[in-house]
């Protein structure tokens, strides 16, 4: 998915939808007003090649009134040949003015339609979803991180499934001890996905709704810019953490891995750099294969002296989910755009 600066996709595609119906209405009951049908032969076809499908934009002759007209129709098919009788509707003032008798109104108005209904039936869900969700989260006591308290500096790992669409996330310990992990209970295309958050080390479990992905990529243009994000309980993630104090300065390091140095409330509170999926084992010291040490989105190297995990694993997540490396959303070109200016 992609997202328009500052505008939320259900706005871009409502406004898409919007469009689509004016121009079915238009083409169905307005353009062709007063006109009239009669039948045409092609005697020409131009070409028209689009990522490898090739249609054709015919050119028709038709008779009126003993007068023969020639003319190039506005609709375009793979399936026009050379000879081949049409229907067309001619303008009785001017014949000279003809269209296309095709259902292509139609069309526009029926993918106009879906399109609506699809943004209305997810927004009923998303409401729902989250309804539900809040109020699971009310019998736990809702959602809160606890004030920052400091312990022993430790180093975690922070690993992502992959292969699966139910991709969950988990912080480990160096014994491969599971400490807090989120784990997808809903998979839907139509609705943000449910977590369970697991808190091994408090034994607490809260539910929470994470959004699909949003991001676009189209450098620095005025209206469009990088930016890659997903909702958390309903809200941007970005948001969210930001809202509770988070901030991260983003950096390079060898081996075009990332740096992230994580802030609470002006205080570092952890600093995780990219890796490997063999993150452990790079560790043990066990000479992965070189190809196995290129970092992977959403594994993390994480030393910390945390004694609650909870905004720590959120902030985390909030980067292998979204493949941002900064903490406005901004990408990896973003990163390296910000290193050449400096």
């Amino acid at each position: 998915m992609f997202s328009l600066k500052g505008i939320p996709v259900k706005i871009i595609a409502a406004a898409l939808a919007l469009i689509a119906l004016a121009a079915g209405v238009y083409l169905t009951f307005f353009h062709s007003v007063g006109f009239v049908k009669t039948q045409a032969t092609i005697v020409e076809l131009r070409d028209s090649t689009t990522d490898g499908s090739t249609t054709y934009y015919p050119t028709v002759e038709y008779s009126v009134d003993g007068a023969t007209y020639t003319k190039e129709l506005d609709v375009a098919s793979g399936s026009y040949k050379m000879g081949q009788v049409i229907s067309v509707l001619y303008d009785p003032n001017d014949p000279s003015v003809a269209h296309s008798d095709s259902f292509l109104g139609i069309y526009f108005m029926a993918v106009g339609a879906v399109i609506l209904a699809v943004i209305i039936v997810t927004e009923i869900r998303k409401k729902k979803s989250l309804g539900e969700v809040k109020a699971r989260q009310a019998e736990t006591g809702g959602v809160t991180y606890p004030e920052s308290v400091p312990g022993p500096e430790s180093w975690l790992y922070f690993l992502t499934d992959l292969g699966t669409a139910k991709a969950g996330h988990r912080i480990e310990d160096a014994n491969r001890n599971v400490l807090y992990e989120a784990k997808m209970t809903r998979f839907t295309l139509t609705a943000p996905f449910g977590f369970d958050f697991i808190d091994h080390e408090h034994g607490k479990t809260t539910p929470h709704l994470i959004g699909h992905e949003e991001a676009t990529d189209w450098g620095n243009s005025l209206l469009l810019d990088n930016h890659y994000t997903f909702t958390f309980d309903g809200e941007d993630i970005w948001k969210h953490l930001k809202r509770n104090g988070i901030s991260v300065e983003s950096s390079l390091t060898g081996a075009a891995r990332t740096e992230y140095k994580i802030l609470r409330n002006g205080q570092q509170i952890a600093t995780a750099v990219s890796s490997s999926q063999n993150v452990h084992e790079e560790d043990e010291a066990e000479k992965p294969k070189i190809a196995s040490l290129i970092p992977v989105q959403g594994f993390y190297r994480i030393r910390t002296t945390e004694t609650d995990l909870g905004l720590l694993f959120v902030t985390l997540l909030a980067f292998a989910r979204s493949g941002a490396t900064d903490d406005r959303g901004g990408n990896r070109r973003t990163l390296f755009n910000t290193v050449k200016k400096l």
